[in-house]
């Protein structure tokens, strides 16, 4: 065991402290540093000496300081209480913190993440006498009107349940014992911990064939995320990564979102700390912060604890997967982790690769996003969860041949370009069509109940995808001749690119109805959208005058069907009724 291991400290190297006299530590023990008792990781062993990164501020830490091991891993807590907590890079309560200390955290400040004194209401779901493995499903607890909490058998743990009683219960006190056949007990309680860097585990591993709905039109049904996918979305300053992800924590169809703040800055933290309390579930119509945990790391806290805040997230996130829920986890920013991974690196002389990064690099974020996935979880009754991770990344510049965005892109199935200048004309979400991909666009069609719908969905987008290409290439020859000298066809593909682009990709984050749009609306919008061109070439055909079609009032009514509550839906689809006959009085 390493605990009662006590070294010196020989070096200070801003976030990363050297200590001898540390024989017989392990990689990753949690140790205490200094005579406030920092809180620190072991990440390099030579003989009895360990360099240790610190989580938090090193300042006026010097050598001949102590340092103690604490024999354990960097582990969270994982039970009750979770749920629309606010916690730090290392699972400290950031409310509590506050009430305590006020607006400055004081170094060494070790709260613990779940809170000590709240009664939960449990309820057992097993008999006494219930043969149990790790995984297994005891009791519940109700945590939030929106979360049902399904208490674990820890890892590990097999044998037969014995005192398991109903009751009010604080997540330390025991609520029955587990009885091994060798006759060791091990105590049941509504706590576990579970070290950060250690994926949960599985029982198997599922295809991500269902699709996440996000309410945003443009990912849904042009490039959508699957249950269990993985997405990331690059791009420079401004261009709205940051709106995005808090759209996608908002209004995403998973039971649990985990939203990590990793690196960046405190105002766009305080926006998610300001909303989410104030916004409703339009899945439920109860609070959004029933649904969501949120960890907040921002640039100005200590660096090392950015690479801690990612790994503690992923982990809250997997428990809740294990219980059998479809978890969705955003990652703000994993270019601020890499940096964070990019300094320790320095501080530790290792061999730098490119850009000064760690030749680890690579291999960090695959792993991070290989711990998303479908899966059949450990334990009875049997259940299926699923864990999604959408990151954004920031490269310098909007540089997408940046070294964290590259590795990024070798693993993620998803990628959601950003692009400065459709954001500097203001079309938000800035996701160029041109150049983003999914890889789970094959199961846009299963996400409609009607399967003729779903068939027709995919279709309309794959169609939508070859007329926003053929506009792109018109382009460069409307830039050179002019709109009036291409062909009326040409000019109606143009017309109809322009709606799609300015009232279906295009979405309003901060209006209350086109915020949010149903699968089943999105449909509506865009078969409309399609609807108006094949009846607009039919027209042409015809004779009529490409000029009379973009002047009809229909365009105006399919431009405002987005700010139509979902309510009246029907209203939407009898915009195509009004094409037919527009178009008929044309033809006469």
């Amino acid at each position: 065991m390493s605990e009662n291991i006590s070294g010196k400290i020989v070096k200070v190297a801003g976030p990363v402290v050297v200590a001898e006299e540390m024989g017989g530590s392990r990689m990753y023990d949690v140790v205490r540093v200094g005579e406030e008792n920092l809180i620190g990781e072991i990440v390099e062993l030579h003989g009895d000496c360990a360099s240790i990164q610190v989580y938090e501020d090193t300042v006026g830490i010097g050598p001949g300081e102590k340092v103690v091991n604490t024999g354990a891993p960097l582990s969270v807590e994982l039970g009750p209480g979770l749920i629309s907590s606010i916690y730090d890079g290392i699972q400290r309560p950031l409310d509590q913190l506050y009430d305590l200390q006020g607006s400055y955290i004081k170094r060494g400040s070790a709260i613990p993440g779940l809170n000590r004194e709240t009664k939960w209401e449990f309820k057992p779901t097993i008999e006494n006498g219930t043969k149990v493995f790790g995984g297994d499903i005891v009791g519940e607890v109700q945590e939030s009107t929106l979360l049902l909490h399904k208490i674990m058998v820890p890892a590990g743990v097999t044998g037969t349940v014995e005192g398991l009683n109903a009751g009010s219960f604080t997540v330390e006190e025991v609520i029955g014992n587990v009885v091994g056949d060798d006759g060791n007990r091990t105590e049941l309680k509504l706590m576990q911990k579970w070290a950060v860097r250690t994926p949960r585990m599985s029982k198997k591993r599922l295809a991500p064939n269902e699709i996440l709905v996000t309410g945003q039109r443009v990912v849904d049904a042009f490039f959508p995320i699957a249950k269990g996918g993985t997405a990331c979305v690059p791009g420079p300053f401004g261009t709205g990564k940051t709106v995005v992800q808090h759209q996608l924590a908002k209004w995403v169809n998973a039971d649990v979102v985990v939203y990590v703040g990793c690196g960046e800055r405190g105002n766009e933290m305080t926006d998610v700390l300001m909303e989410f309390p104030e916004l409703i579930d339009p899945h439920s119509g109860e609070p959004l912060m029933k649904r969501v945990v949120l960890l907040a790391n921002t640039s100005d806290m200590p660096v090392a604890a950015r690479e801690a805040s990612v790994y503690t997230g992923i982990t809250i996130a997997e428990y809740f997967r294990d219980m059998g829920y479809s978890v969705a986890l955003m990652a703000d920013s994993t270019s601020r982790w890499a940096e964070a991974m990019r300094e320790i690196s320095t501080r530790l002389e290792e061999m730098p690769a490119e850009e000064g990064y760690p030749a680890y690099l690579g291999a960090r974020i695959a792993s991070f996003y290989e711990r998303a996935g479908r899966v059949v979880c450990t334990g009875s009754p049997n259940r299926e969860g699923a864990l999604s991770i959408i990151g954004a990344v920031s490269p310098p510049g909007g540089d997408l041949s940046d070294s964290v965005v590259q590795a990024t892109l070798h693993v993620v199935k998803v990628f959601w370009s950003l692009q400065g200048r459709l954001a500097q004309q203001r079309h938000f979400p800035a996701i160029d069509w041109l150049t983003s991909y999914s890889f789970y666009k094959q199961y846009l069609k299963d996400v409609f109940e009607d399967v003729d719908k779903g068939e027709e969905m995919a279709k309309m987008s794959q169609l939508s995808m070859i007329l926003l290409e053929q506009e792109a290439e018109l382009a460069e020859i409307v830039r050179l001749v002019g709109a009036e000298s291409i062909s009326a066809k040409d000019r109606m593909v143009l017309e109809t690119c322009k709606s799609i682009r300015e009232d279906f990709l295009h979405q309003n984050a901060f209006h209350k109805v086109d915020t949010h749009t149903s699968i089943d609306k999105q449909y509506e919008i865009l078969k409309s959208i399609l609807h108006l061109h094949e009846q607009g070439l039919a027209a042409i055909k015809r004779g009529v005058e490409a000029s009379e079609i973009f002047a009809l009032k229909v365009r105006e009514e399919i431009a405002r069907s987005s700010f139509i509550p979902e309510k009246e839906l029907a209203k939407v689809a009898g915009i195509r009724d009004t094409i037919d006959v527009q178009m008929k009085a044309l033809s006469s």
